[in-house]
């Protein structure tokens, strides 16, 4: 079993908060990670599936059930399926403030979505704290299955397949099934077929800014309607859209945003690429692997910490930008190459920005400096460099 680092992380949101949240798709290790929190903890929590009958029976009464567990940590799997629990949870938790348990009640997860965020949002606030849970990263595996890691994505059953067909076939299932079962269970009504075909849409144009109007085009959608789909598949966490940088300059800086699937297997699988080899002769391995790298060092961003890329017209370009604050404008590079360059357009952005860092980061394991004050850096390196300029 892979040791998770957001194990520590949600045990010391327990000792601070009164509940704690893990996010993320399903599939992904949210049961598995709590039921590591669990053997570690005493008493024995209390564990309840809320897609599991007999469990959501004994929710019939649910303040007299949690009243009558107080001394346990209790757990609560799925809970988008019972969005009413959070009202019923505020209470309780405030209760056992009151008696005297002020942290490390209730440790919830659930399949990220808006109504999620929202319901507990507007119960919880200053009671719960959420930590995403993400794919696995290269900083939790052996560094030399970092192409493997890479091809079949960070979804645990789908790296640990015992071989390449077996992965396929388990993010092929995926996909059919959080298509017409799960999407539908979360509330919005959306075609499977349409569903899916814009999540192909998005692979074959992995991390380049979007054209809505162009996605609904294909779609034969309007291009509110295609933007609602790009925000629910954001929304499950299977989509990110990287915001630009819009700093105080007086540059004419673009304005879209870039959109990426979250899991690189999932991106090969909706382009039916199975082999490493597929991969490296297809078009968007460059900016698959970009996707890759961007998930990975975003995994060990602190809260504070922000996110963005930057281009200007005139031709300036940085794939990433991370901010904390006044004090670090961090900039990378994200090149596939073993033998990596930046252009031009990389130095005259990081002089707009004032970079106070600049970075290549790339698939190799030696870390050396070029020109003009860059570090060429592997993947795993730079996310340890990251938390230790970040704290």
């Amino acid at each position: 079993m892979i040791k998770r680092h957001t194990e520590t992380e949600l045990v010391q949101l327990l000792e601070q908060f009164p509940a704690a949240a893990i996010l993320g798709p399903r599939q992904i290790g949210k049961t598995t990670l709590a039921q590591q929190i669990a053997a570690r903890t005493k008493p024995s929590p209390v564990y309840l599936d809320l897609e599991n009958p007999i469990d959501l029976a004994k929710l019939d009464d649910p303040g007299q059930y949690f009243q009558t567990r107080t001394d346990r940590l209790i757990i609560l799997d799925e809970i988008q399926r019972t969005p009413g629990l959070f009202q019923v949870l505020r209470g309780v938790i405030d209760r056992r403030r009151l008696a005297g348990q002020q942290t490390g009640q209730f440790l919830i997860l659930g399949s990220a979505s808006r109504d999620l965020l929202k319901q507990s949002s507007e119960s919880l606030a200053g009671r719960i704290a959420y930590k995403e849970l993400t794919g696995l990263t290269v900083s939790e595996i052996k560094s030399k299955d970092q192409e493997t890691l890479w091809l079949r994505g960070g979804f645990p059953d789908s790296y640990l397949a015992h071989d390449e067909r077996a992965s396929m076939r388990w993010r092929i299932n995926f996909i059919s099934t959080y298509l017409e079962r799960d999407v539908p269970q979360l509330g919005p009504r959306i075609p499977a077929v349409t569903l899916r075909r814009l999540w192909t849409m998005l692979a074959h144009s992995q991390g380049e800014q979007v054209n809505v109007a162009k996605l609904a085009g294909g779609l034969d959608v309007s291009a509110h309607t295609a933007q609602r789909y790009i925000e629910l598949l954001e929304d499950l966490l299977l989509v990110r859209t990287l915001r630009p940088w819009a700093g105080n300059i007086k540059k004419r800086l673009v304005k879209a945003p870039k959109v990426y699937i979250r899991d690189s297997g999932i991106a090969h699988a909706l382009l039916n690429l199975t082999t490493l080899d597929d991969v490296l002769g297809h078009p968007v391995a460059g900016a698959s692997w970009e996707g890759f790298a961007l998930e990975n060092i975003l995994s060990v961003l602190p809260d504070g910490a922000t996110s963005w890329f930057y281009r200007t017209a005139a031709g300036a370009e940085i794939d990433l930008v991370i901010e904390q604050g006044l004090r670090q404008r961090i900039a990378i590079e994200i090149k596939r190459s073993l033998a990596p360059s930046v252009s031009k357009g990389f130095h005259l952005g990081c002089e707009d920005i004032k970079a106070t860092h600049r970075y290549i980061c790339y698939p190799g394991a030696e870390q050396y400096p070029i020109s003009n004050g860059v570090i060429v850096m592997p993947l795993v390196d730079m996310m340890t460099d990251l938390l230790e300029i970040l704290g």
